[in-house]
């Protein structure tokens, strides 16, 4: 009996990584604007079988700064804007709370991640998490993954803040989804 190939999966922070971050929250579809080659990066993880989750932070919502409806047209834009490139997302994890509610969802606290394993049925294990935040990078070697660092949104600001940074840094996504691309053909090979 053939054994059946693992799912790859790759998670992706969304603001800051996917499109342009704003200190002032990016709060309804008209301000979400997709950071220059990330809808073709996704495309090309996805032609290549990975699996694209965008787990996300969105304490907008608690603060009163946009509702569901607006996340959700946020969220219809970007699959859009990824679609039309030739890729897909197939799932969007959020966290809606403030960072004072002390929920198990909020990165840095990795709830999110463990709902996506269950979901899927995947090890988190060496799964590439990429973010923008130290708290995205802390989500994801909580639970053993793979944390990769973008210099997009707050990227270099989180950089310069850790000198220590335990993580792999890449200019954006595009650079990221290019090194995985090409390391995957070389162990193939």
């Amino acid at each position: 009996m053939p054994q059946r190939a693992a799912t790859k999966v790759i998670v992706l922070d969304r603001d800051g990584v996917i499109n342009e971050d704003s200190d002032e929250y990016v709060k309804c579809a008209e301000e979400w604007q997709p950071i220059d080659g990330s809808p073709q990066a996704i495309a090309r993880l996805s032609r290549a079988g990975w699996r694209v989750v965008v787990c996300t932070n969105q304490s907008g919502i608690a603060r009163g700064l946009f509702d569901l409806d607006a996340l959700n047209d946020m969220h219809r834009k970007m699959r859009r804007l990824v679609k039309k490139a030739g890729g897909r997302i197939d799932a969007i994890l959020f966290c809606p709370h403030a960072p004072e509610a002390v929920c198990e969802c909020r990165k840095p606290r990795p709830g999110m991640l463990y709902e996506l394993m269950e979901r899927l049925g995947v090890d988190l294990a060496g799964m590439p998490v990429v973010g923008d935040s130290l708290r995205d990078l802390q989500a994801g070697m909580a639970v053993g993954a793979r944390p990769v660092l973008v210099r997009t949104g707050k990227g270099e600001r989180t950089l310069a803040d850790n000198s220590r940074l335990n993580a792999e840094v890449f200019d954006d996504l595009a650079a990221f989804v290019d090194a995985l691309l090409k390391e995957e053909a070389n162990t193939a090979t």
